[in-house]
C-alpha cells in the first residue's frame, strides 16, 4: 500500500477471497479473530491500518462475482490485469521506443467492448514499424479472444501455392489444430465461412500487398463471429480502399526525442549517450529521418565503434539524397568482413524463412563459419531470430541485399552470383545461357521440364547451392539426360522426377541432399557405389527410396526417410559415431540393427507397421527422444540405450504397440 501512495507505477487492486470487504474494513469476523491471536501488536497494527487502506479501494469478491466460481473469477481478474501489466511491459521493453501512445490509438480505433467486427488498416512506408506496431497491439488484447493468428509477411508467403497454406496457418492458429489441412483456397474459404462463425478471433494479416490476398484470408465481416477483429498492415492504402477497409491508420515516423532515444538504445545500449558522442549522435539521428529500422540498424552499426569511425559515416551519409533509404542502410553492410557479406547475401536471396540450424548447414556447407556469422548479422540488426527460430530480416533490408547483388550486372543476370526471380533463372536455363558467375539459384514453383533445369546448368560450373520447387509431377523424363555439377555442396529438390542421380554426378563435395516427395528410389543406379564422405545431412521424406547403406555416407548427422512407403532395408555398419538423428517413420522396415552410434539424440519408427525388432547393441548417452508406435513391435530392451545414462533425454513415445512383449523397468 506504501507503494501505491508513494509512486504511480504500482497499483493494488484487492481480492476478497471468502471474505467481505466489510470484516477487512472493520475487522470483524474471521478478520478480527486473526488479529486477535497477533502476538506482535506493533506488527500487527500496521497491517490493520493497510487493510483498512486496501478495503477502501475497487478490487473483486468472490462471493459476489460469477456465483463464487473460482476458475471463472480468476479468468476475470487476468482479462482486467494482464492490460495493465502489458503496458507496463511495453515501457520497459528496451526494443520498442514511441510504442505506447500509438497501441492505445490502435486499441481505441478497434473498440474492443464493441460487438461489430471491425477491420482497420495500418498504413506506412517500409521500416516506419507497421509490423512492430501491429505485434505490439495483437500481444496487448489477445487476451480477450476466443482464437487468434498473427499472419507475417502475406505478401511473400502468398507467391506460388501460398494462400492456401496462410488459409490453413490462421484455421490451425484459430482452432489450435496442427492437423487440419486444406486442399486449395476455394476450399480455405469455405472452411473459413464456416469456421470463423463460431468464436471470436483476433487476425492480423501483415505486409498486404493485393486484393486477392485478403479475399481468401478475410473476404468480408460476414465471415468473423461478432465482435471479431481484423488488423491489416500494408504499404498500399489503395489495397485497403478496395477492400472496404475504413479505418486506416497512418503510422508516424518517430519524433526527433524518440529517435533519439531509440538510437541511444542501440549505439550505447541506454538512453543517454557517451558524452563526447553526443553531437555524432544528433547528426546521425537527422540523416535517419526518423525511420525506426534505419535508426535501428545505423545504431548496431556504430555500436563500439571509435569516433573517427563515425566521423567517417557521417561523410558517407552526407552524399547520399534524402529518399535513398537503402543505400544508408547500406552503410552497415559495407562495414561486415566478406565473410560475413557473403553470408548476409545468402540469407537476403535465398535462406528468409528458413531455421537457425538448416540455414547453418547450408551455409557451412559453402565454407562459411555460420554460428559466428549470423551472430554477426544479428548483432548488426541485419537480421532478427524468430521465436520459431527462424531467420527474419526486413523487405528493405532484403532488398537492399537484392540490389547488391544486381548492380553489378544489372541486365545481365546470368551472370549474377545469386539467382532467386523465377523468370530470370527459367530464361537462363531455357536459353543454356548460364555462366561460371552464379554460385546459388532458388527456383519456386516452376513447370519448366527437368530434362531442361538440367540442361541449363551444364555452363554454371561454379554451382554450389541449388533448390528447386518442381510443380510439373506428372511430366515424362529421360533417366540418360541427366546432369548436376559436381561443385554442389547443397542440393534441394522438391519432386524430383528421376529414380537415381546422375551417373555423371560426383557429388564428392555435397553436404546436403534434401529430396522429399521424389521419385527417387535409390542413390546410384544398380550396384555402383559413391562414398559421400563430406555428407552430412540427407532428407528423402515421403519418396520412393528403397534401401540405404549408411556406410555410404560415413559422415552422415542426419537420415530423414519418412514416409518411405516403400523402404525396407536400412544397413547401418559396426561404428556411425556422426549420426544424431534417425527417422524412418512410415516405412516397411522390418528390423535393424543401430550399431555403435553414441552421438545418437533422436530415434523415430512411429508407424512402422512391419517393424518387429531393434537391435541396440550400446549405449546411446546422448539420447533425448525415442518413438517407438510400431504395431508389430514384439522386443526392444530398453537397457540397451542406458536412459538412466541419459542426462538429456526428454521423451519415450510408445503408443500403439499392442504386441509388445518385453521392455525393462528402467523408465
Amino acid at each position: 500500500m506504501e507503494c501505491q501512495r508513494t509512486t504511480e507505477l504500482q497499483t493494488a487492486y484487492p481480492i476478497f477471497y471468502d471474505v467481505e470487504p466489510t470484516e477487512v474494513r472493520n475487522q470483524s469476523g474471521v478478520v478480527g479473530e486473526a488479529f486477535a491471536k497477533h502476538e506482535n501488536k506493533e506488527a500487527a497494527g500496521r497491517w490493520r491500518d493497510a487493510l483498512k487502506e486496501a478495503a477502501g479501494l475497487a478490487g473483486w469478491e468472490l462471493n459476489k462475482t460469477l456465483d463464487g466460481h473460482e476458475a471463472k473469477f480468476i479468468q476475470k481478474i487476468i482479462e482486467k490485469i494482464s492490460p495493465k501489466l502489458y503496458f507496463i511491459s511495453l515501457r520497459s521493453d528496451e526494443n520498442l521506443v514511441g510504442m505506447e501512445t500509438r497501441v492505445k490509438d490502435v486499441v481505441s480505433s478497434l473498440e474492443i467492448n464493441s460487438n461489430d467486427v471491425s477491420m482497420i488498416g495500418i498504413k506506412g512506408m517500409g521500416g516506419a514499424g507497421k509490423t512492430t506496431l501491429a505485434r505490439a497491439v495483437f500481444d496487448h488484447i489477445s487476451v480477450w479472444f476466443e482464437g487468434k493468428s498473427f499472419v507475417e509477411n502475406v505478401r511473400e508467403g502468398s507467391k506460388g501455392s501460398g494462400l492456401k497454406e496462410l488459409q490453413k496457418q490462421v484455421l490451425q492458429n484459430v482452432l489450435n489444430d496442427k492437423n487440419l489441412d486444406v486442399e486449395s483456397v476455394y476450399d480455405g474459404k469455405i472452411m473459413m465461412r464456416k469456421i470463423m462463425p463460431g468464436r471470436k478471433v483476433l487476425v492480423v494479416l501483415d505486409d498486404v500487398d493485393h486484393i486477392d490476398q485478403l479475399k481468401a484470408l478475410a473476404g468480408s465481416p460476414k465471415w468473423f463471429k461478432p465482435g471479431s477483429k481484423i488488423i491489416i498492415t500494408t504499404r498500399d492504402e489503395q489495397v485497403l480502399r478496395a477492400h472496404g477497409v475504413n479505418f486506416i491508420h497512418d503510422v508516424s515516423l518517430l519524433s526527433h526525442e524518440e529517435a533519439i532515444c531509440l538510437f541511444n538504445r542501440c549505439a550505447f545500449v541506454r538512453e543517454i549517450p557517451v558524452q563526447e558522442y553526443e553531437e555524432l549522435s544528433r547528426k546521425v539521428v537527422h540523416y535517419a529521418a526518423g525511420l525506426p529500422l534505419t535508426i535501428t540498424v545505423l545504431g548496431s552499426f556504430l555500436c563500439g565503434r571509435a569516433a573517427h569511425e563515425w566521423e567517417d559515416a557521417l561523410e558517407r551519409l552526407k552524399t547520399i539524397p534524402e529518399d535513398q533509404t537503402l543505400q544508408r542502410l547500406e552503410l552497415s553492410y559495407s562495414g561486415l568482413e566478406n565473410d560475413h557479406k557473403e553470408i548476409f547475401l545468402d540469407v537476403a536471396c535465398l535462406l528468409r524463412g528458413e531455421t537457425k540450424d538448416e540455414a547453418a548447414r547450408v551455409l557451412k556447407s559453402c565454407g562459411f563459419n555460420a554460428e559466428i556469422g549470423l551472430s554477426v548479422l544479428e548483432q548488426r540488426s541485419l537480421i532478427t531470430i524468430s521465436d520459431t527460430d527462424c531467420l527474419c530480416l526486413h523487405d528493405l533490408i532484403e532488398e537492399m541485399g537484392w540490389n547488391i547483388v544486381r548492380r553489378l550486372h544489372p541486365d545481365e543476370p546470368n551472370k549474377h552470383s545469386r539467382l532467386w526471380i523465377k523468370e530470370e533463372i527459367e530464361d537462363i536455363l531455357v536459353n543454356q545461357s548460364g555462366t561460371k558467375a552464379t554460385r546459388c539459384i532458388k527456383l519456386q514453383f516452376t513447370n519448366l521440364h527437368p530434362t531442361i533445369i538440367m540442361e541449363g546448368l551444364r555452363n554454371m560450373k561454379e554451382l554450389r547451392f541449388l533448390s528447386v520447387e518442381n510443380d510439373n509431377i506428372e511430366c515424362e523424363v529421360d533417366e540418360v539426360g541427366q546432369y548436376l555439377p559436381n561443385t554442389l555442396r547443397c542440393l534441394h529438390w522438391l519432386r524430383y522426377p528421376f529414380w537415381c542421380l546422375p551417373e555423371t554426378f560426383q557429388a564428392n563435395k555435397l553436404v546436403k541432399l534434401k529430396m522429399i516427395e521424389s521419385n527417387i528410389c535409390e542413390l546410384w543406379e544398380g550396384e555402383k557405389r559413391k562414398v559421400l564422405n563430406k555428407l552430412r545431412f540427407l532428407e528423402l521424406t515421403d519418396s520412393n527410396f528403397r534401401t540405404f547403406d549408411l556406410g555410404m555416407a560415413p559422415n552422415l548427422e542426419i537420415l530423414y526417410l519418412k514416409g518411405c512407403n516403400d523402404f525396407v532395408e536400412l544397413y547401418i555398419p559396426a561404428e556411425c559415431p556422426k549420426l544424431k538423428s534417425l527417422n524412418v517413420g512410415g516405412s516397411k522396415l522390418r528390423t535393424f540393427d543401430l550399431g555403435m552410434t553414441p552421438n545418437l539424440e533422436a530415434l523415430d519408427l512411429v508407424e512402422c507397421i512391419e517393424f518387429q525388432q531393434l537391435h541396440t547393441p550400446t549405449e546411446c548417452p546422448k539420447l533425448q527422444s525415442l518413438n517407438l508406435g510400431c504395431s508389430k513391435l514384439r522386443n526392444v530392451n530398453l537397457e540397451y540405450f542406458y536412459l538412466t545414462k541419459c542426462s538429456k533425454f526428454l521423451q519415450l513415445h510408445m503408443p500403439e504397440c499392442p504386441n509388445l512383449k518385453a521392455s525393462t523397468s528402467v523408465v
